[in-house]
């Protein structure tokens, strides 16, 4: 009995799924982040219109004042999809992790110098609160918002906050234990220097408009408080006491220089798309900045001192710019 070995060639009937190679353009091999975006949000056969909002579709492009000519436009340039989110935080997770732990097992919480420590916990705890803000308004704009591409990216935002909310949490517990939390519950919810603050993510939760929510959030309060907190207030604590409360935030480091590429792309491609668009974001843009901006004062003057009022308009600068190169006029 003979055995023939040979080599068959066999050619795929079709590269990908009809709905991506409707939108990229013939029969082409297309990565697995489009195949898990394109095409993915509901658009037909809605049985019924929701009870709460009947002059609306179950999903709806209306619910928005920004408009597009087509939503798939709004990619993520970081290709999030379950897969790749997920390996990317279980990277990042890890290194938290052992950050924690090394923190942990060589006591060095418990030898951090006390003034530093009170800074580190009055100014980070109640961050706890606005993190868990920022989940509530990633879920409402993944809920009500229009195209996959965005919505998509805004739950992994959400699961983002929620991690960040808890990694604060073990801070505090490490540095302090529980009493730390209890007292950073009061100061969100009595002390004045934050209550700007809390007004200010309390009236994102009202708001009706999901895309206005996205610039509130992730663009304005987003793009001062992180700069603010984890790098001009990190450096304090880095002179007063060693890099121990950097080590244990690096996870929220990382992941807003991440999160900044995927925010810009959406803005910049929603305001190129008309001027009509490029107007309401850059009202939106400007208002919650300036909300966004009397709310930061009074930590940044609480936590650094004299250096708080220059700091903070370097941060503001550093915003404009930041809006400017996205096509938004402020």
């Amino acid at each position: 009995m003979q055995i023939d070995l040979r080599t068959v060639s066999i050619q795929p009937l079709r590269q990908t799924f009809d709905p991506v190679a409707e939108h990229i353009g013939g029969d082409k091999p297309a990565s697995r982040y489009l195949e898990g975006t394109i095409g993915i949000q509901a658009e037909d056969n809605f049985h019924y219109r929701p009870l709460w909002a009947p002059e609306y579709e179950i999903f709806d492009a209306s619910r928005t004042a920004i408009q597009m000519s087509d939503w798939y436009k709004l990619k993520d340039p970081r290709q999030f999809y379950y897969g790749t989110y997920t390996l990317s935080r279980a990277r990042m997770q890890d290194t938290a992790e052992a950050d924690f732990d090394f923190v942990e097992e060589r006591g060095l919480a418990d030898s951090y110098p006390e003034a530093a420590k009170k800074l580190a916990l009055d100014v980070l705890l109640p961050l706890r609160h606005v993190e868990w803000a920022g989940n509530m308004n990633s879920t409402f704009i993944c809920a009500y918002g229009y195209g996959a591409a965005i919505t998509q990216p805004c739950i992994y935002q959400a699961m983002d906050h929620l991690g960040m909310a808890q990694y604060l949490t073990r801070l505090g517990l490490l540095m302090d234990d529980a009493p730390a939390l209890d007292a950073a519950k009061e100061a969100w919810l009595k002390d004045a220097k934050w209550q700007e603050l809390r007004r200010y993510v309390e009236d994102t939760f009202v708001l009706e408009d999901w895309f206005e929510v996205f610039v509130a959030h992730n663009l304005a309060l987003d793009g001062l408080l992180y700069p603010l907190v984890y790098q001009q207030i990190d450096k304090v604590l880095n002179a007063q006491g060693g890099p121990v409360v950097s080590m244990l935030t690096r996870f929220q480091s990382e992941w807003y220089t991440e999160n900044v590429k995927w925010v810009d792309a959406s803005i910049k491609i929603a305001a190129a798309e008309s001027a009509e668009n490029k107007a309401k974001l850059s009202a939106w843009t400007k208002a919650w900045r300036d909300r966004a901006i009397v709310a930061m004062k009074p930590i940044a003057e609480f936590a650094l001192g004299a250096d708080g009022a220059a700091q903070m308009e370097t941060l503001i600068q550093q915003f404009n710019d930041r809006a400017a190169k996205l096509g938004l006029a402020l």
